[in-house]
């Protein structure tokens, strides 16, 4: 022990200060200990679970965005293929009134035809009519200057019965 003390008395250690230097260490180390480094360990475990918990969290709200973005373009592509759906039944329907209307227009159209060739025809007996008349007295009053004399009822009609026969043929 002698020589532990003759090398500690080298370096200037003496007992009374080494005992006292560790006491004093001893209380400030449980003084920093207790006041300084217990609270700074309990900020940093705070700190660190803090951080995992924001780790965590992040990583479900990547998991959460990815989930949503694939929602996201379901949805999407859902709604474009609906909106091709009804722009194709649209078209369907807008060609199928097009179609109708045409038909409707065609039958319009034949009816105003077929009506303008009744009203021709209905013309054509009229005019007909008017001329078998026309012809008729044009006839007898011929005859009757040429006859010279004056014609009954009954010639009248025997003349206008051969013309008509004569204007059918």
């Amino acid at each position: 022990m002698e020589t532990i003390t003759q090398i500690l008395e080298q370096f200037g250690v003496t007992w009374p200060k080494f005992i006292a230097q560790t006491i004093l260490f001893i209380v400030v180390y449980w003084f920093l200990n207790k006041f300084a480094f217990g609270p700074i360990v309990e900020v940093l475990a705070e700190r660190r679970r803090r951080i995992a918990e924001a780790q965590d969290n992040a990583e479900k709200i990547k998991g959460q965005l990815a989930e949503s973005e694939a929602r996201y373009n379901e949805v999407l592509a859902k709604a474009d293929a609906e909106a091709k759906s009804l722009i194709d039944e649209a078209r369907q329907s807008a060609e199928a009134v097009r179609e109708k209307r045409v038909q409707e227009a065609i039958g319009e159209a034949e009816g105003v035809i077929r009506k303008a060739h009744e009203s021709i025809e209905q013309d054509r007996r009229k005019m007909e009519a008017e001329v078998k008349a026309a012809m008729i007295g044009l006839v007898a009053a011929t005859t009757s200057k040429v006859t010279g004399k004056i014609l009954t009822t009954d010639d009248q009609k025997r003349l206008n019965d051969e013309t008509i026969k004569e204007i059918a043929a």
